[in-house]
């Protein structure tokens, strides 16, 4: 693949320590860092973003140990457990609006032992499945129910935008095998989906893109016929 000679194996943790010591480096403000439960079992990931006075709002598995109180330690599966046959304690709300409307879960938060991380835990209307998203918010930072679900609700668009990326613009479909050639074809499609984001943004508000229609049959063409809505 002509992989560099200097280039060393990193876990999908390591890079996101990476990017993300570049984002604060650059003066980059998070609300807090989501990831699913590759990054939230990293144990390396979640100290930097704690050192770094970072909030994050990760994915855990259910087999994920957390001090609930001194001297107590669970499982995410073991603390649910005395939840689950308790309605007054499941808050139903939105995780965000999604391709058929707003997505309604129902939620629970429970304290532990440190009071800066709490466990967050979504289930599923319908089918009852359950998720668990270990968090951590730094101190001087307002602490709500609200903050973090809508934290935990935004993994679920950034997910459509790589699905978005990789079946319209190709970002996974590259016929080549060397790495430089990978690289580049990497940086074209993320930058033709970053000008065409972009463009979107800008015109979210506007409905007058398109150029009015002909009047009379020998009406030259306009300069600009605008975008299709």
């Amino acid at each position: 693949m002509g992989l560099p000679l200097d280039l060393a194996f990193r876990t999908k943790g390591q890079l996101a320590i990476d990017i993300l010591t570049e984002t604060l480096a650059d003066g980059v403000g998070l609300d807090f860092v989501c990831g699913d439960e590759v990054y939230g079992s990293c144990t390396e990931l979640r100290q930097f973003l704690e050192n770094h006075g970072q909030g994050y709002v990760l994915r855990v598995p259910s087999s994920f140990r957390l001090t609930l109180a001194p001297g107590v330690t669970l499982t995410c599966a073991q603390a649910v457990t005395r939840l689950l046959n308790d309605a007054h304690r499941w808050e139903v709300r939105s995780a965000g609006a999604g391709s058929k409307g707003q997505r309604w879960y129902g939620w629970v938060w429970l304290g532990t032992a440190s009071p800066r991380h709490y466990l967050l835990i979504r289930r599923h209307l319908s089918s009852g499945e359950l998720a668990f998203h270990y968090c951590y918010v730094p101190a001087g930072q307002p602490v709500s129910k609200s903050r973090l679900v809508r934290a935990a609700g935004l993994r679920w668009p950034a997910e459509e935008d790589f699905e978005f990326g990789k079946g319209c613009f190709g970002l996974d479909q590259s016929q080549v095998r060397l790495y430089h050639a990978i690289a580049r074809h990497t940086v074209l499609v993320m930058a033709a989906l970053a000008v065409c984001a972009v463009t979107a943004a800008l015109l979210r508000d506007r409905t007058d893109t398109q150029a009015s229609s002909p009047v009379r049959p020998d009406q030259p063409p306009p300069a600009d016929p605008g975008m299709i809505r």
